[in-house]
Order: C-alpha cells, then structure tokens, then sequence
C-alpha cells in the first residue's frame, strides 16, 4: 500500500527511498521484503461454489482439512485457513456422527440363562430350539 507513494515519490526524485521509509513510518528492509513476496490469489467464487458442492455431496460431514484435501485432488491449491474462512461465512459446519453407545449392562444382579441349545446346531424344525 505504502510502496506506490514511495515508488512514486523516488522517481520525481524528490526524496530516497530511506527517506519515503521515515516519512511513511515502514522500516526499508520490511519495504523491500514487501516487493518480493508474491501477492496471493485470493479466493474465488467458483472455489465457494466447489466447497458448498463438496460439502453437500459428502454428507456434509467434512470438516476444513478433508475438504481441502478434496479440493487439492482438483487441483484446486488452497491452504486449510483459507478453507475455513469460506466455511464460515457461508455458515457450513460438520454434523458429526453420534458416538457408539453400549446399551448392555452386563454388572448386573439377574440370573444368567442356561445354555438350552447344548450346541446341537441341527435343528428340527424352523425357528425352533
């Protein structure tokens, strides 16, 4: 942001760039390791759109790392955080699976049952024991 003015301000040569650094309160070093780095693209909208779709098709129980993952495999390079922003102003959230709960009390003070079959498999009838 601050480095058009002091681009601009060092060609009509009216002042250094050390000077345009001071003037605008920036270190030069952080000036110069600002034009190096790459600007990110940001996020599309058709990248929204694959993420709803992906969301949806999976049973919306995808969480940011699994649909980034799905997303990488399109080729569609982008990093969990900057899944997770979209999740979040779109208002997506995982619904999780209920935790398996073991319903059989086996502490208890009833009598267990004799075995009736004695393992004899071969049986008479149908649905008789």
């Amino acid at each position: 942001m601050k480095d058009p003015v002091i681009q601009q301000l060092t060609a009509e040569k009216a002042m250094t760039v050390q000077q345009g650094c001071q003037w605008l309160g920036v270190s030069r070093s952080g000036l110069y390791a600002a034009r190096r780095r790459t600007r990110q693209p940001q996020a599309l909208c058709c990248t929204r759109v694959r993420l709803r779709h992906l969301f949806d098709a999976t049973g919306q129980c995808y969480g940011s790392c699994r649909l980034r993952k799905d997303l990488a495999a399109e080729s569609i390079e982008i990093g969990r955080h900057r899944v997770r922003s979209p999740m979040k102003e779109l208002q997506i959230k995982p619904i999780w699976k209920p935790k398996f709960v073991h319903t059989t009390d086996s502490h208890h003070n009833l009598p267990i049952y004799e075995k009736v079959l004695d393992r004899q498999f071969e049986q008479a009838e149908a649905n008789r024991a």
